[in-house]
């Protein structure tokens, strides 16, 4: 006979970037602290900001780190932070170390897939940044996500 584990689920803290609460009030501001965490990474970095009702920050959680212009994603690991931060909801982000913030087919595909993850777990999906150097590109704004 096997036994059967019982498990715990928890998230740990693993260090800070701000000493005050950050409140996302538009692209511009998520894009800031996203470069902030992000820095000048010389690979593609995913990453996700886990925001309250009030869309204040959470927490951020790096889901994947990729290559020079690839990074893999899956909505199982972009998800599984925000329901630990019981987040209202998130905004997704990754950088293009070739400083140029243009969407590609794969960008927009990622984002259609959270999207729907998102809407079956009730978490929202804010925005889609893509921080290049010295701009940023938000999906949103593009109109790659639902009106309403």
């Amino acid at each position: 006979m096997q036994n059967v584990d019982i498990v715990k689920v928890v998230m740990v803290k693993d260090g800070e970037l701000e000493n005050e609460r950050i409140q996302i009030r538009s692209a511009d501001d998520a894009a800031q602290l996203i470069r902030r965490y992000v820095g000048g990474a010389d690979r593609e970095h995913f990453v996700c900001l886990m925001l309250d009702t009030k869309h204040f920050v959470n927490a951020i959680h790096t889901v994947s780190i990729g290559s020079l212009d690839a990074a893999i994603v899956h909505p199982r690991e972009v998800f599984k932070p925000a329901i630990l931060a019981n987040s209202s909801g998130i905004i997704v982000a990754h950088n293009h170390p070739s400083g140029q913030p243009a969407p590609s087919d794969e960008d927009i595909a990622v984002t259609h897939r959270l999207l729907d993850a998102g809407r079956i777990l009730g978490i929202q999906v804010i925005d889609h940044i893509i921080v290049g150097d010295p701009s940023f590109t938000s999906l949103m704004e593009l109109g790659y996500f639902p009106r309403g």
